[in-house]
């Protein structure tokens, strides 16, 4: 297979595209599903011919690249992949950050091969780079050079749990991580509360896998007993379960959350 480039036919010019690339859900999983559970053939034949990468981190990505080379061989051998890691500042807090901003030259040079002619691949450790992780910096650093951007079919744990919740589909928020302290934590679980009431816009949590039970019993022990709250566990792997019931329902039942599997939280109504 050829590197995936588009024809200049249609865009042009001889530049490389930058590839949006989907991860499977199971990152740090004790029993990862089949790669092609999760990803199409289409998006595993792009990533399996693509020689230059920007991602979180680079021994993740190249375990997932063994796992597409299995289904689609590699074009380039993984210990010839050119791979470039993002400033480790942009993992938790996002790109759209000042310090990130900041960065927008060092950006913009990740991007050089692809004004050489090559494509390029953008990944995260799960599901979509750049919704819930970091990558948005280079997608806007793309634009900003005249790149094509294009984003392959894959999963995406937010619109998996929206799905399977039952809540309002039509208008919803990511709210990302909330804070750690009792205090401030209550705080922001009664805002979020009062926003739900008040407008019926569903809000989506995540949360360090370790702090899936903290964060699920702050949930049931400070949201009024109307609303609803919804989790979305293991999304796409085989223990998946996805549940959702008001506050009082859960608070009349016993229910623990693993510390070792992702979960998607939902507040709505």
């Amino acid at each position: 297979m050829t590197e995936p480039k588009l024809s200049s036919k249609a865009t042009g010019s001889t530049r490389g595209t930058l590839y949006l690339v989907p991860a499977p859900l199971d990152f740090g999983c004790a029993n990862p599903v089949p790669i092609t559970h999760a990803l199409p053939r289409h998006t595993l034949e792009v990533a399996s011919g693509l020689e230059y990468w920007i991602c979180e981190n680079a021994k993740t990505l190249r375990a997932y690249l063994k796992r597409v080379g299995e289904i689609s061989p590699l074009k380039t051998a993984i210990q010839q992949i050119k791979i470039n890691e993002l400033p480790h500042a942009v993992h938790k807090r996002g790109d759209h950050v000042s310090s990130a901003k900041t960065q927008q030259s060092g950006i913009k040079a990740l991007l050089d091969p692809a004004l050489q002619g090559h494509s390029i691949g953008l990944a995260s450790e799960a599901g979509m780079p750049a919704v819930a992780d970091p990558g948005s910096s280079v997608v806007r650093a793309a634009h900003e050079l005249g790149l094509h951007v294009v984003p392959l079919v894959g999963p995406s744990s937010l619109l998996m749990a929206l799905s399977a919740m039952g809540l309002n589909g039509q208008s919803f928020a990511f709210v990302g991580y909330v804070p750690h302290e009792i205090t401030s934590l209550q705080k922001r679980l009664k805002e979020l509360d009062a926003l739900v009431l008040k407008t019926e816009q569903t809000q989506l949590l995540i949360e360090t896998p370790y702090r899936n039970n903290a964060l699920f019993k702050a949930l049931i022990g400070t949201l009024s007993p109307s609303t609803r709250v919804g989790v979305s566990i293991g999304l796409t792997l085989e223990e998946m379960q996805n549940k959702c019931l008001s506050v009082s329902q859960w608070r009349a039942m016993p229910f623990e959350l693993s510390h070792n599997v992702p979960v998607v939280f939902a507040i709505g109504v």
